[in-house]
């Protein structure tokens, strides 16, 4: 069976049960129009706000947004960032279809809408899905279904829910990485998933780097320079009295030469150029 993907169209996401398509769409003042409690994404960037701002000013909102009818009001479904859009851009009203979602849709609609345009981090992906099983009572796989991600790469976001709160707020700031996360989650307590966490942050280490630590092993080091490079970074040291790096790969590669001060550098400079007069090193 083929599994559905994230590139539905809203006449598919739509396409059965009592939101079906039905009229196109009309111009609904924004006043009238009220945010949706069901929305999974967390924020707005602000900078790509108002990017989508300056594009409406000039053409006009071009899709669309999504609402239910809310007495004399109305809910919006899809389409928070064109209608916060708009309202920056200074618009009076946005194109709107109209539609009776129930609430058993509201927050797959939603989900969805955001997962199409990747705004959605690891964390608010995990916590909206987990919401979408727990009040639509669905299994794992069904949930999977209805928003077009494998069964395992639906339950390898859940787990980041099994992360202390610190640690997933660090992912959701973007300082730890998914992957980063699945090492972590290897540690067996949640005070050593804190403290491997910190370390993995605060030393910059990569996701094989965590995953040996969380195993219990040391973090991989970098390889030793061959014995012919460690004679020529030594030669070079001795000839100019500083600390020298070779870095090699297959027959490219650079010299680092270090000095801790102008008058190192202006000496090293006499030495590599032969003149008797060097420029001062460039500032921070």
């Amino acid at each position: 069976m083929k599994r559905q993907r994230l590139g539905r169209g809203l006449d598919a996401l739509l396409g059965a049960g009592p939101a079906a398509p039905c009229g196109g769409p009309v111009e609904i003042e924004l006043s009238r129009i009220e945010l949706s409690p069901w929305q999974p994404r967390g924020g707005l960037k602000e900078e790509a706000l108002k990017e989508l701002a300056d594009s409406i000013r000039s053409a006009g909102v071009l899709q669309p947004v999504l609402v239910r009818p809310k007495g004399q009001m109305f809910e919006l479904v899809m389409g928070e960032r064109r209608l916060k859009a708009a309202h920056l851009a200074g618009l009076s009203s946005v194109p709107a279809l109209v539609r009776d979602v129930p609430d058993s849709r509201m927050l797959e609609l939603a989900l969805v809408e955001n997962l199409q345009r990747e705004d959605l981090g690891p964390i608010e992906k995990a916590r909206a899905i987990e919401r979408l099983i727990r009040e639509g009572g669905l299994t794992q796989e069904e949930a999977a279904s209805r928003v077009g991600l494998s069964r395992p790469s639906l339950a390898n976001l859940l787990r980041l829910l099994e992360l202390p709160e610190v640690v997933q707020g660090m992912v959701s700031r973007g300082t730890l990485s998914q992957g980063h996360a699945r090492a972590i989650l290897a540690v067996k307590d949640q005070a050593g998933r804190v403290a491997l966490a910190e370390r993995v942050a605060r030393q910059g280490l990569s996701v094989r780097q965590a995953e040996r630590l969380a195993s219990g092993g040391p973090p991989p080091q970098k390889a030793p320079p061959s014995p012919h490079l460690a004679r020529l970074e030594a030669a070079l040291q001795e000839a100019l009295s500083t600390r020298v790096e070779v870095r090699s790969r297959g027959r490219r590669g650079r010299i680092v030469i270090h000095f801790s001060d102008a008058e190192q550098f202006e000496r090293l400079f006499e030495l590599i150029t032969g003149t008797g007069e060097g420029p001062l090193p460039p500032g921070p």
